[in-house]
């Protein structure tokens, strides 16, 4: 358990410093964007719309970035336990089965996002065989790389939430 601990916590920083990254990108990007365009539009200078032309790819390549945030953002939260959740067995239920039913509910999460991950995968795989470039003139799927992994990285986060659970009841503590 101590190295999926290691591993858990190695994979939060590396997504930590890639959503701080990230995010940076995507705001550099969109300040330049508005920044040349009013530049453009209220003071007319032509350069300012010659250099819009050049970043082109800054709004399709900000809208991928936001997936990949959406996925590197819900993975951490995750392991946070700071994730969205419906909880409407917690009123009903005996104080003493909520360690159970945190591993039946991390169980189910695990299968979901692990049936996911074959989803997307086969949706990379058209991807590949049809053959499409997307930004910079690399191939579509690139980018959306991001929907397998992503999943992979929340079924990680709940499979850890399973086993961790799992030896809080076997060891007896809550």
């Amino acid at each position: 358990m101590n190295v999926l601990n290691w591993i858990d916590d190695l994979l939060a920083r590396i997504e930590g410093w890639l959503i701080t990254l990230l995010l940076w990108l995507m705001v550099l990007l969109t300040f330049l964007q508005i920044g040349l365009r009013s530049l453009y539009t209220y003071g007319h200078l032509e350069w300012a719309n010659a250099m819009l032309g050049q970043i082109d790819w800054s709004g399709p390549f900000t809208r991928l970035l936001v997936l990949w945030l959406t996925f590197l953002g819900a993975s951490l939260l995750t392991k946070e336990g700071s994730h969205i959740r419906i909880d409407l067995t917690s009123s009903f239920l005996p104080e003493r089965w909520l360690p159970f039913r945190e591993v039946v509910l991390a169980s189910i999460c695990v299968l979901i996002t692990a049936l996911m991950v074959k989803v997307c995968m086969d949706y990379i795989q058209m991807e590949i065989s049809f053959g499409g470039t997307s930004l910079f003139n690399l191939p579509s799927w690139i980018g959306q790389i991001i929907l397998p992994a992503g999943f992979g990285l929340l079924s990680f986060r709940f499979l850890m939430k399973a086993i961790q659970e799992g030896i809080r009841i076997f060891r007896g503590t809550s």
